[in-house]
């Protein structure tokens, strides 16, 4: 039974973890969760992306009964492959967003780090437990929680394990909305329908420029966001923007 489904309607696609009760993410998951953002990716008719795990839980984690079953070996090389499936939703050239309730710890979190934009349920709970287990996080923990959140805090929730609830992590930038649990999948819609009706290439050039440029200094920074700049001015949504702005006003283009 496939335990990450991919389901497109109007423009956005739901990536949705199916793993009861906890949606662990195993290998088997891991794997399917690469082929369906790679899947997302190439789809013209997904121009946004909802990652989200049910009413219940976002995800709990890895599956640690099968972890335990690994030793080094079989970790080296599993470790890449898992990073993968994680990077693979991270490249989505088009706007994602987290649709967070209940838990989303360890590969959970990891998962929403993925993502553009966070939504998360009040009752929500987030956190990188493995240093309970010795162990690091492993799939882009240290890495994308760092540059969203900023060193320190990060390292204070691998470091100590901890939970922190809805409306610490709001505090703190680890989500950028809470609502009630009832209206996550719903606002993440919203907001996911909005711009999947946007211009898919001036928001793909936008999606890779901020995430392109906060690896690298300034003026390479700069240099990625001119090429894409004028780049988009051989598009067809450019002339479409611009001459709905002219005739029509501000916010008026609609693009295809």
């Amino acid at each position: 039974m496939t335990s990450v489904h991919l389901e497109v309607a109007e423009g956005v696609g739901t990536i949705r973890l199916d793993r009861p009760p906890m949606n662990a993410l195993d290998i088997a998951l891991q794997d399917r969760l690469k082929e369906l953002a790679e899947e997302a990716t190439r789809r013209d008719d997904v121009r946004a992306v909802i990652i989200y795990g049910g009413e219940k839980v976002f995800a709990a984690g890895a599956d640690i009964k099968e972890m335990q079953a690994m030793d080094h070996t079989a970790m080296v090389v599993r470790s890449k492959a898992l990073q993968d499936s994680f990077t693979a939703v991270a490249r989505i050239p088009k706007p994602v967003v987290a649709a967070v309730t209940g838990y989303a710890l360890g590969g959970g979190c990891e998962l929403a780090l993925c993502a553009d934009f966070r939504i998360a349920a009040d009752n929500a709970k987030l956190g990188q437990p493995e240093i309970l287990l010795g162990l690091i996080p492993g799939a882009g923990g240290t890495q994308r929680l760092s540059r969203l959140v900023g060193p320190s805090k990060a390292k204070d929730l691998i470091f100590t394990g901890r939970m922190v609830k809805a409306d610490e992590a709001l505090t703190m930038g680890l989500v950028d909305r809470v609502v009630p649990a009832a209206e996550v999948y719903e606002q993440a819609h919203q907001w996911a329908a909005r711009l999947a009706q946007g211009p898919a290439l001036a928001l793909r050039a936008a999606k890779e420029a901020v995430d392109a440029g906060l690896e690298t200094d300034i003026d390479t920074g700069l240099a990625i966001e001119r090429t894409w700049f004028a780049g988009l001015f051989a598009t067809e949504d450019r002339e479409r923007g611009m001459r709905s702005f002219v005739e029509e006003g501000p916010g008026k283009a609609k693009f295809l």
